[in-house]
């Protein structure tokens, strides 16, 4: 009988699966090594790395929203799991990537995955080249073999650590990395589908253990034995002063976890012609992060070049983030023993290419040379995450991009003074037409072209105070093409409002959209202004504005402003 799938895996069969099992096991391979690479350089033992791979990887392609990722440790958490790490100590890590699954799962549950959207590109360009430059700066010391190397949580502190230490170079070591670096880089042009970082781990460890047996640093000398058992369940031990601590690195894990698992999402749509969906993929990330603190794993999510490898290998759903889990399983279980001949120095270029790759630096060398203020908010966020923190870093990214972008928006709003063309046919109204020879003194016309919100709020107001050198009888506004205002551009429009009705004016709105008059009618603008003073078009307007205004002072008015004028200059207003 044939199993009938649905969902993600609706119109599976044996040949897919076959597929999935192939791009699992080449997944895997990848893993394996960069879940002990990331680990390491996050501080914890690199089993810890595995661990997560094993366990998150598994849970974020059950759970997940996109039939491709690949989830596990990665380079982007390196140096804020590093920080935490080196402020409160791995138990706190645990603790602290727990509480971030839970925020991960709530994100998801109030359906905030599409707000992520909204993070500005130079901001998440800027914070992830911080990333990579910390990254890699911080393998130099094991590419180069340094000793009595001491990890600090700040940039500048890792830089002086390793120019005071550079006279400890063990030359040994830097033989291996560039062995490794050397085999990493060749082997995708000879060797395509074998990945180049195992090669490189594989055959540097190999030349130091038959030539340089204890003359390098390595796994088992630094971290001890990898026990090659299944993680323990253990429950670390959480009290209200350690969740009040640990809030704040558990919100910056569950934003930049959030952040990295829908751009890899992203990608493999743009890969794939398919769809993900953003909420159920935090979700799936938050329940990854949930269980696996509970097996010592580090906090985790999607990673983008092990999801772009996964669909390149012909991956066809969930199945291979299942299989890569269980194959890292099998690795562990087997091969845990001969991991701790691995020299720190092999995995140091392993990161390196991580950090280069990861770099964004196509897309950071052309936001800058835009020379905009994307290119302000670019540096900023790259600086304060190299020299500060990431927290800080997006924090003022954002407020900068918020302002920067209300400024803009400001500069688009148009107020124009506007009286029909006489001479053209349906007397179209256009700014030109207003002069001071030119302009009725008891009608004004204007139009609005832009968002009416707090950036521009004041130009709106001031734009027409200065333009209104006499006091008209009727003020009308010509909202066609306002697409939305907020408090603060409605409490500027209730003023003017007011200023004219308390002058014996009146106000005409034309042209208001049915979602801009539900804002009118909810602020109480629409009944300031009268029901009976909204019209759908200017002309309508313009024609009622006569039964407002004093006729005697158009009798022998030079203005000639509306098509009306002529007669009642001549007075003869009962002809109208």
């Amino acid at each position: 009988m044939q199993v009938k799938w649905s969902g993600r895996f609706e119109g599976y069969s044996f040949a897919h699966f076959k597929k999935d099992l192939l791009s699992g096991i080449i997944v895997g391979i990848i893993a394996v090594p960069l879940a002990m690479s990331f680990a390491i350089a996050s501080g914890v033992n690199p089993e810890y790395g595995i661990y997560t791979a094993i366990i998150a990887g598994i849970l974020i392609s059950i759970f997940g929203g996109s039939k491709f990722q690949i989830g596990g440790p990665t380079g982007a958490f390196v140096p804020i799991l590093l920080g935490i790490v080196l402020v409160y100590g791995y138990e706190n890590l645990l603790i602290a990537g727990l509480m971030a699954g839970i925020m991960l799962v709530l994100m998801g549950v109030f359906k905030l995955g599409t707000l992520i959207k909204y993070i500005p590109r130079p901001v998440t360009v800027g914070f992830t080249a911080g990333i990579a430059i910390i990254i890699f700066a911080g393998q130099i010391g094991n590419f180069l073999g340094l000793s009595n190397m001491e990890q600090h949580e700040k940039f500048h502190m890792n830089i002086i650590e390793i120019a005071s230490n550079i006279g400890t170079i063990n030359f040994y070591s830097v033989l291996i990395a560039i062995i490794s670096l050397t085999m990493i880089i060749i082997t995708p042009k000879f060797l395509p589908k074998i990945p180049g970082a195992l090669v490189g781990i594989l055959v540097s460890s190999l030349v130091a253990v038959l030539f340089l047996q204890g003359q390098v640093t390595t796994i088992g000398s630094t971290y001890g034995a990898i026990p090659n058992t299944l993680p323990q369940f253990q429950i670390p031990e959480i009290t209200i002063e350690r969740i009040y601590m640990l809030i704040g690195p558990a919100f910056v894990i569950a934003m930049l976890g959030g952040i990295e698992s829908l751009l890899s999402a992203v990608v493999a749509d743009g890969m794939t012609n398919s769809k993900h969906h953003s909420n159920r993929e935090l979700i799936g990330q938050g329940i990854a992060n949930i269980v696996t603190p509970f097996f010592g794993g580090i906090p985790a999510t999607g990673a983008i070049a092990r999801t772009a490898t996964n669909i390149k290998t012909g991956a066809t759903s969930p199945m291979s983030g299942i299989i890569h889990g269980i194959f890292v399983l099998l690795t562990l279980l087997i091969l845990a023993p001969f991991a701790v001949h691995i020299p720190l120095a092999s995995l140091a270029p392993v990161l390196m290419i991580v950090a280069w790759n990861m770099s964004e630096r196509h897309h950071f060398s052309h936001i800058l040379k835009l020379k905009s203020g994307d290119s302000l908010v670019l540096v900023i966020t790259f600086l304060l995450t190299v020299f500060t923190s990431l927290t800080l870093a997006v924090e003022v990214g954002l407020v900068l991009a918020v302002v920067l972008f209300a400024k803009r928006m400001s500069e688009m709003l148009v107020v124009s003074k506007v009286l029909p063309n006489l001479e053209e046919d349906g007397s179209k109204l256009k700014p030109q037409m207003v002069s001071d020879l030119h302009d009725c003194p008891q009608i004004s016309v204007y139009t609005i072209e832009g968002p009416l919100f707090f950036g521009a709020a004041q130009t709106f107001e001031q734009s027409i105070l200065n333009t209104i050198n006499y006091r008209p009888d009727v003020f009308i506004m010509r909202l066609g093409k306002v697409p939305y205002i907020d408090s603060t551009g409605e409490e500027y429009f209730r003023s003017i409002v007011k200023n004219f009705k308390s002058n014996g004016g009146e106000v005409f709105v034309t042209g208001v959209k049915p979602s801009l008059e539900e804002m009118l009618r909810r602020s109480g603008l629409y009944d300031l202004i009268e029901e009976r003073n909204f019209y759908q078009n200017t002309g309508e307007a313009i024609t009622a504005a006569f039964d407002y205004i004093n006729i005697k002072k158009c009798i022998g008015c030079k203005h000639l402003a509306f098509k009306e004028c002529q007669v009642l200059s001549q007075g003869e207003g009962d002809k109208l």
